[in-house]
């Protein structure tokens, strides 16, 4: 017996809405197959296979890739998250006769110490001290991928200011030892650098932290638990952000992709109003890394009273060369603006811990 076609009497209303269920499904079903493509692509970059000619115009690309970035808050992927932090710090290892072109003081020094974190593996230090013992003393800590050999040219700009520098490579970066780092990793170091700093200038007033990018997250982390006049004299920052993800997040949509799911937070913004010392701020706004606005709201959530120098043009990395006059002037003012102690160095607590 013929069996005639059931009527479809529901609403078109109702119909519409399945409808749109519909579609949601399969747009939700093509991103998982996308994010699929990229999770292959992140097996391929750590399992390296043999290179297949690509295809052009899939919606899959290399250029997504920065959407992975973030996956490694997913269960069992722990390489995938060793991947993530190995990409975005991008630790690098001393560059061939980097060394040998070194133009070294009277009285500089490089140490290699033991780490406190992980005693078989060891940091780089430069201690760069000034002629004059009552020069104030700088802690530099610098961003992600160049060594302090490829930091020279700044760390010269800071001792043609005044300073006296003690420079730290995180273990990952130049002569330390060669691991992945983490933001745990590169926090521990720069504490055992913050003690150096200690040994080598007994006077905490005459103490300043400066932090170049990545290195702006390390020095807030550790001024925010320092307090100003006990420990320190003031705090520099160098095109800063208010969190990593923040950073991740203007380079787009993948970016924000990535920023919404990172394990990296390097988070200045939350600990910023923390600290208690004057805050110098510098920033390009023509950076094209961490954008001005990044700096800008990170000195909003600051307590008042910030010293924001902004340089018309200004880059990322190299302030110090688009306008050295005024980069000079801002240590300067930075150095005359230290005061005396308010407690006896004989007082000073252990350093703390993050």
């Amino acid at each position: 017996m013929a069996h005639r076609p059931v009527e479809n009497t529901a609403p078109a209303a109702a119909r519409q809405a399945a409808a749109t269920d519909n579609n949601k499904a399969r747009a939700g079903q093509r991103w998982i197959n996308c994010m699929r493509g990229i999770l292959a692509a992140a097996c391929q970059v750590a399992s390296p296979q043999p290179r297949v000619p690509r295809r052009r115009g899939r919606p899959c690309s290399a250029s997504l890739l920065a959407g992975w970035l973030g996956l490694a808050s997913l269960q069992g992927c722990a390489w995938l998250d060793e991947r993530q932090r190995q990409i975005a710090l991008r630790p690098s290892a001393t560059p061939a006769g980097a060394e040998a072109a070194m133009a070294w003081r009277p009285g500089d020094e490089r140490l290699l110490l033991a780490s406190t974190q992980a005693p078989a593996e060891r940091i780089a230090l430069w201690w760069l001290p000034q002629t004059d013992p009552a020069a104030p003393t700088l802690l530099y800590l610098h961003g992600t991928l160049r060594t302090l050999y490829g930091n020279v040219p700044k760390i010269e700009a800071l001792r043609a200011a005044g300073f006296s520098i003690l420079a730290v490579d995180y273990r990952g970066w130049g002569d330390s030892s060669a691991i992945v780092p983490s933001e745990a990793s590169i926090l521990a170091d720069a504490w055992q650098a913050w003690a150096e700093l200690q040994r080598r200038q007994p006077d905490p007033a005459r103490r300043v932290l400066f932090g170049h990018s990545m290195g702006s997250a390390v020095a807030v982390s550790l001024a925010s638990q320092l307090r100003h006049g006990r420990d320190y004299g003031a705090l520099a920052l160098e095109a800063a952000f208010t969190r990593l993800p923040d950073v991740a997040a203007e380079a787009g949509f993948w970016g924000r992709i990535g920023a919404a799911v990172t394990t990296l937070q390097f988070d200045s913004a939350s600990r910023i109003a923390q600290v208690d010392a004057p805050v110098w701020m510098l920033h390009g706004d023509a950076d094209a890394t961490v954008p001005v606005v990044l700096g800008r709201r990170l000195r909003d959530a600051a307590r008042p009273g910030v010293h924001w120098v902004e340089f018309p043009g200004g880059s990322h990395s190299r302030l110090h060369q688009d306008d050295p006059a005024r980069y000079l002037l801002a240590f300067r003012d930075l150095q005359a603006a230290l005061r005396p102690a308010a407690f006896p160095t004989s007082n000073l607590p252990g350093t703390p811990r993050p």
